[in-house]
């Protein structure tokens, strides 16, 4: 795109100067996530998908599962609807460079293992074997080395007396709200990001609703639950058995409007029931407006 930074964008993206008044009042109305959530829950029937990660598994990517599938359709629908990517800071309205990705990680699949939080960065233009590579690096990283730089960073300011504590969040949030968050901490921060994502199937239970934080900028939780068999009929009248996985998301309202959002989710429905088009890169990848 070519973009130069101007005067009021941030280090995460770039201030959208032509938005219509009444959505660019919006955030001076809903000051916070929690005055601007919306809550949506759909099923998707995943007979494709389970057939195309399997042969996935088979043709070298082992582990590949719906995980990688939901953050791949994500950044494509990202780069077709990147209204989808935008976030609200200081009740301004920005398009984020870049995808980033937040989810927690257990050491160990136990229920005392500790957790960590990472964030990992991807392109528009990514397929789902450059989600594969980047998601398993960072998912390993995790796993195999004593601490992330979230956690370095969260034991240094427990370290600090709770009066202190609290004036240091307050100040973050003032820093952050002029733009002015230090880079280093952006870089690590789980509030900052394009989506959450959890799979909460992954440990055998259905999906929930998760909580967007006020703090930071992160606009979507996405949260998909375990699998589950249907019996239906199909056009023949006969009894099938399918799989389905129900997933939720909960949105900031503030960054686009509802049509936009239906339009970008159909279409992340779609690719999740024919994943073989996050095998190649988009034809293009559309620009926010300006």
């Amino acid at each position: 795109m070519g973009y130069k930074k101007r005067f009021g964008d941030r280090k995460e993206g770039r201030r959208i100067r032509t938005l219509e008044p009444f959505n660019a009042i919006i955030p001076f109305v809903m000051k916070v996530k929690s005055d601007a959530s919306n809550f949506f829950s759909d099923s998707v029937e995943i007979t494709e998908a389970e057939k195309y990660l399997r042969q996935k598994r088979i043709n070298g990517y082992p582990g590949m599962g719906l995980l990688h599938l939901f953050c791949a359709a994500y950044i494509r629908v990202a780069s077709q609807y990147p209204g989808l990517n935008r976030f609200v800071s200081g009740q301004r309205v920005f398009a984020r460079h870049d995808v980033e990705f937040f989810m927690t990680v257990k050491k160990e699949l136990k229920a005392n293992a500790p957790e960590t939080a990472i964030k990992v960065i991807f392109d528009q233009r990514d397929t789902i074997d450059d989600v594969y590579r980047k998601l398993n690096e960072e998912i390993e990283k995790a796993r195999t080395e004593d601490t992330t730089g979230a956690d370095d960073v969260s034991k240094l300011f427990m370290k600090l007396p709770r009066i202190l504590l609290k004036f240091a969040i307050s100040l973050l949030t003032f820093l952050d709200y002029f733009g002015k968050m230090p880079k280093a901490i952006l870089k690590i921060s789980p509030f900052h990001g394009s989506v959450a994502i959890s799979d909460i199937g992954s440990v055998g239970l259905p999906v929930i609703y998760h909580h967007l934080y006020n703090f930071g900028n992160m606009p979507l939780f996405i949260s998909f639950g375990a699998k589950r068999k249907v019996y239906e009929l199909n056009a023949d009248g006969e009894t099938v058995l399918r799989k389905y996985v129900d997933f939720t998301l909960v949105m900031d309202e503030r960054i686009c409007d509802g049509f936009y959002f239906s339009q970008g989710f159909r279409l992340f429905k779609s690719l999740l029931r024919n994943p073989h088009l996050l095998d190649t890169p988009p034809e293009t990848v559309v620009e926010d407006i300006e």
